[in-house]
């Protein structure tokens, strides 16, 4: 399913009346889809289109520029997951200084009251509105006491409930398969296929050298993936993310060898998927025992995404 996105609760129409809910959903990970799930069922029920609000740029990116984290997911693929879930509208709201200086009880009266009119609302545990994040469910409640809204709670996984933030830091410490249980999915980065220096194909494992632009990537080392190509393809490797020490590179580059495959694939995108992590970026003696890891990173590879 793909949502009807709308760029601004101005173009929403007034006649929808879907039930709402509000958030920035970056990863949308296994408590966001709880969530969601809860709204897309409340609007059955209604007989109501199952509505999203959310933000782009993501708020921290303007009120914070220095501190805000790359997102987990751009903009397109979060609308394309809220649509698997059964969302049927996104409204895309433009985040400026100017909007967040406007009050909670404004956010109520034009963006609630006049613009989405919803029938009822479905917010997570954090839902937060208004100046300084000064209005909760139980504000909102107060302001609008007409509009059912029912509070889900955190989804808790282990130790730790399942967080946008804690998903963040598991990918910067490399626990890509930790994330992988958070978000519902493997955690993923999107580029285009470059030309490299070909390196790879003169030690016999070609890559695929993927250029990538504000994505969250994991840490330098060799990772298990499984990358899905232009034509809806998914195929398997190893990718190394680092400068490549053995060979005294200094630029960053993310490379991906794909198992038996020998296909051109420059100027295409490709989404590659992080299963596992498998060890850090070393420099090795010579390209013999380069090639020699290489194939035992592969061979391992090979086990743990056949499972």
């Amino acid at each position: 399913m793909n949502p009807q996105v709308f760029n601004g609760s101005a173009r929403y129409p007034a006649d929808a009346r879907p039930v709402l809910s509000i958030g920035n959903f970056d990863g949308v990970h296994l408590g966001h889809r709880a969530l969601l799930e809860r709204l897309v069922a409340r609007a059955e029920e209604r007989g109501a289109p199952p509505c999203v609000y959310t933000f782009d740029p993501p708020p921290r990116r303007v009120l914070q520029p220095d501190r805000c984290p790359p997102r987990i997911l751009p903009l397109a693929e979060k609308v394309r997951l809220l649509g698997e879930v059964g969302v049927a509208h996104v409204v895309v709201e433009r985040f400026t200084l100017e909007f967040s200086e406007r009050p909670a009880s404004w956010f109520a009266e034009e963006i609630l009251g006049r613009r989405l009119r919803p029938v009822a609302m479905v917010v997570g545990y954090d839902f937060r509105f208004g100046k300084g994040r000064e209005g909760d469910a139980r504000a909102l409640t107060a302001l609008m006491p007409w509009l059912p809204v029912e509070t889900l709670d955190a989804v808790q996984l282990g130790a730790h409930i399942a967080s946008s933030s804690r998903i963040r830091e598991a990918v910067a410490e490399g626990r890509v398969a930790r994330a992988a249980e958070l978000l519902g999915r493997p955690h993923a980065v999107r580029g285009e296929v470059v030309h490299g220096d070909a390196r790879g194909r003169t030690i016999g494992f070609p890559t695929a050298n993927l250029e990538t632009h504000d994505e969250l990537l994991p840490p330098p080392g060799v990772y298990a993936v499984r990358a899905a190509l232009l034509d809806g393809r998914a195929v398997d490797g190893v990718a190394n993310l680092g400068v490549r020490p053995t060979f005294g590179g200094h630029r960053f580059s993310v490379e991906v060898h794909l198992f038996d495959f020998n296909e051109d694939l420059y100027g295409q995108p490709m989404t590659v998927g992080f299963i596992e992590r498998l060890r850090g970026e070393r420099r090795f003696p010579g390209v013999d025992a380069l090639v020699a890891q290489i194939r035992e990173d592969a061979a391992r590879a090979r086990t743990i995404l056949s499972a």
